[in-house]
């Protein structure tokens, strides 16, 4: 028996769910556990992340030209439909499932790690690096700009008067174009590589970002995040971060954003628990080890 996780990743969905699954893995060092990813250019790098093992497989239907009949599978994706999913818990033994959707309960043969649900046979959890925990560095980036690691589409580009004027440093993302790279940095005093990502997040006092992995990442350092909503994105993780106190930006709503910032230092953020271990226990009790 093996043991896979697959997370979904790509040019047009960017790394939220490679980050998490990298939070883990380091949380289960233990499990001989290899990552698949949706593409092999993050895959190629993984191990710059500490996962010691991982495959591009370009998509979840592929799954089983890896896996065998009998494997565990930790599963993070949106990719899967109702029968495909079925499919997956008669191949898997078990399937544990990641869900960021409020309200969505675990069917019977399956685990579910949630962000909200949780009972017999789920886990409410979410996973950060445990390095973000301990940041002791300085804190001296007052603003950063996060938009995301895939822009695709060139939002960024086309919705820049959203922060112009902020003096804000900005983080690039992993799957921007090069010609884009360079008139982004040609527009921001500042710029931050891909690379530097981690050491960004952590010096960064106010973090403005619609990576919800990096805003969970800032509030664990201790930070200020504020969360914007990108277009046709799914905003599964706004009850999360309400419920943090986690300012939350949608529509581009300059007028918003300049309110937060004016008052940012007197709002009061939920703390952030490390809680690694309750999701690694979880899964180390679902495999009876």
């Amino acid at each position: 028996m093996k043991i896979y996780y697959y997370a979904q990743t790509g040019h047009r969905i960017g790394l939220d769910r490679f980050r998490r699954a990298a939070a883990l893995i380091a949380s289960l060092p233990e499990l001989d556990i290899t990552l698949l990813t949706s593409d092999f250019r993050i895959a190629s790098v993984a191990r710059d992340f500490g996962v010691a093992k991982c495959v591009g497989i370009d998509v979840v239907r592929n799954i089983p030209q890896i896996a065998q009949k009998g494997d565990v599978l930790l599963l993070d994706s949106a990719e899967t439909n109702p029968v495909m999913l079925a499919d997956m818990q008669n191949y898997f033994a078990p399937l544990i499932r990641f869900s960021d959707m409020q309200g969505e309960q675990k069917n019977a043969d399956e685990y579910l790690i949630s962000l909200y649900e949780e009972g017999e046979g789920s886990c409410r959890d979410y996973a950060i690096d445990p390095t973000y925990y301990d940041c002791k560095g300085a804190r001296d980036i007052s603003l950063t700009y996060f938009f995301g690691d895939d822009d695709y589409e060139k939002e960024l580009e086309e919705h820049l008067d959203f922060v112009e004027g902020l003096d804000a440093n900005l983080q690039l993302g992993f799957y921007y174009f090069l010609d884009y790279e360079t008139m982004l940095q040609k527009r921001f005093a500042t710029t931050s590589e891909f690379e530097e990502y981690a050491d960004t997040i952590k010096r960064s006092k106010v973090l403005l970002s619609a990576s919800p992995q990096a805003i969970l990442e800032s509030l664990a350092c201790g930070n200020k995040p504020i969360y914007f909503q990108r277009k046709g994105y799914a905003k599964a993780f706004i009850p999360l971060f309400k419920s943090l106190n986690i300012p939350v930006i949608e529509n581009y709503d300059r007028a918003a954003l300049e309110k937060t910032l004016l008052h940012i230092n007197l709002h009061e953020y939920s703390e952030s628990k490390q809680t690694n271990n309750k999701m690694a226990n979880f899964i180390k009790q679902t495999l009876n080890l």
